[in-house]
């Protein structure tokens, strides 16, 4: 067993990038990996972008970076601008209320944050965001966002997000120091083996990263082989995959995904009525029919 601590953030377009590297360990390590996620808290309040010259126009064109990196995007301005605290406290809640799916509901809003144009500040649009999960009880998940507990429990996410100085995410120059110490920047994963080494891979990082990380930590762990073919992998995700998740998982040993493969794979098995493609943003998310 490995614990992986995990900082994120549900409006950082760098986390979101990365969940192709994300499903990768997931599908290949299983419960050998036991995660813990950390919220970052990016922003309380959404002057701190407009005063960095930010609108919802010039975002929207800054997310047109990250689509190098296979996730989906939506090219239409939201309102305004928004903060994250609020999200990551409907995290926390969810974590509080309901642990098993803390992971799907970062999942959602971040869907809900890059691919429609909902105001994720705001409990209605948040709410319409968490729709996604099921099972969850949205209602409840809402109405915890400003409990005491979600508070405090939001606040000891900050505080430990924010003690990089010092460490290997900052040598690497992968920290940040946006509001005051210096923090983990989305998406750094800690590893922690059984015997107390502890390894950081931070920021954005390719699969490799984490991959020689794991093996330098625990080479007694099963490594189960890639798919091969997709719909081993929507069995395994039963809440969906982009076509660069389903890529990346059936790339043979940290090698480059071939989406084009992949992709062709997926229409095959919709025009053969056992995959369900929906629409998002500039790809589609991918399920089981």
């Amino acid at each position: 067993m490995i614990s992986v601590t995990h900082f994120s953030d549900p409006g950082c377009p760098w986390a979101y990038s990365a969940s192709p590297q994300l499903a990768v360990l997931e599908w290949r390590y299983g419960d050998q990996l036991d995660w813990r996620l950390v919220t970052i808290g990016l922003a309380e309040d959404p002057e701190r972008y407009a005063q960095n010259g930010y609108t919802p126009t010039r975002m929207t064109i800054g997310t047109m970076h990250f689509r190098r990196y296979g996730m989906p995007f939506l090219s239409e301005p939201r309102a305004r601008l928004a903060a994250t605290g609020r999200a990551c406290r409907a995290i926390v809640a969810t974590r509080l209320l309901d642990p098993p799916r803390e992971k799907e509901v970062l999942r959602a809003l971040q869907l809900g944050w890059f691919t429609t144009t909902l105001v994720l500040d705001e409990d209605e649009d948040i709410a319409q965001a968490l729709e996604r999960v099921s099972g969850l009880d949205v209602n409840a998940v809402v109405a915890a966002i400003d409990e005491e507990a979600t508070v405090a429990a939001y606040e000891a996410d900050k505080e430990e997000t924010r003690t990089a100085q010092g460490g290997p995410t900052e040598f690497q120059g992968k920290a940040r120091q946006t509001d005051g110490p210096v923090r983990y920047s989305a998406p750094t994963l800690v590893f922690e083996g059984d015997d107390g080494r502890r390894l950081e891979a931070g920021g954005f990082q390719k699969i490799e990263a984490y991959d020689v990380l794991i093996a330098n930590l625990d080479p007694r762990l099963e490594r189960q082989a890639p798919p091969e073919e997709p719909l081993q992998a929507l069995r395994a995700f039963p809440a969906g995959l982009t076509t660069q998740e389903v890529a990346a998982i059936m790339a043979q040993n940290n090698q480059e995904p071939d989406r084009f493969a992949a992709e062709s794979a997926l229409i095959e098995l919709a025009g053969a009525g056992e995959a369900r493609r929906t629409a998002l943003g500039t790809d589609a998310l991918w399920q089981i029919a």
